[in-house]
């Protein structure tokens, strides 16, 4: 029997198998220990600090705030603007349509015044020709009659053409258009507006019948002196 021991013989291979296992595990990281921090009370400098902090907040809130300020007085201006325009307009446009409506009328008035007044200057004018175109030294003793009566129609008509005139130009009367009429002249304008011109007429007729009874009068005396 041989007596050479190989140097392998004398090692364990399940030792070296387990020492080579254990080398090769990882080792457990062990973490610090945590400090207690909340138990401790804050430093004065934590303290300022937190003080600092919430003055930042609140001033970024007090521009905040003053920002929506702004905001919604530049709102409240916008609908204050905005009434005012929706008021203004409603306004507006009822004022001018009534204006429109009532110059409208207006004119048409005073179109039909200004034609009526036109018709009655040149009516005047003509009753002006007609009165001044009387001429007494024309006349003789065998027209005297005649002549009187004739000066007496036309006088008369012009008497008429001025009483009518008067009717629808008060400024004729010495009064204003704006102007009431004095209780005297409203009855007689009222008299005079219920009748025709034939009625006028006679009225006309009734008030100046005594000129004519003088002018025959004056006639027959001049008459019986020759």
């Amino acid at each position: 029997m041989s007596s050479h021991h190989d140097a392998s013989d004398f090692v364990d291979s399940d030792f070296q198998s387990a020492q080579q296992a254990t080398y090769m595990a990882p080792q457990p990281v062990v973490a610090p220990l945590p400090t207690n921090a909340s138990s401790r009370p804050p430093t004065r400098e934590e303290i300022e600090a937190m003080v600092s902090e919430k003055q930042i907040k609140l001033a970024e809130l007090k521009r905040a705030q003053e920002e929506l300020e702004r905001e919604r007085a530049g709102l409240e201006e916008l609908r204050r603007k905005q009434a005012e325009f929706q008021t203004g307009r409603n306004e507006m446009l009822q004022q001018l349509t009534r204006g429109i409506g009532l110059l409208e009328e207006a004119e048409l008035c005073s179109r039909r015044d200004a034609e009526q007044m036109a018709r009655t200057l040149a009516e005047f004018r003509e009753a002006v020709g007609k009165v001044q175109g009387i001429n007494e030294q024309l006349w003789s003793q065998e027209n005297f009659s005649v002549e009187l009566t004739r000066a007496l129609t036309t006088i008369e008509n012009a008497r008429m053409e001025w009483n009518t005139a008067r009717l629808k130009f008060t400024i004729l009367s010495g009064q204003m258009p704006t102007e009431p009429e004095s209780p005297a002249n409203k009855a007689a304008n009222s008299l005079l507006g219920t009748t025709d011109l034939v009625q006028l007429a006679k009225i006309g007729l009734a008030l100046t019948w005594p000129l004519v009874l003088l002018g025959g009068a004056i006639f027959l005396a001049l008459f019986l002196r020759h």
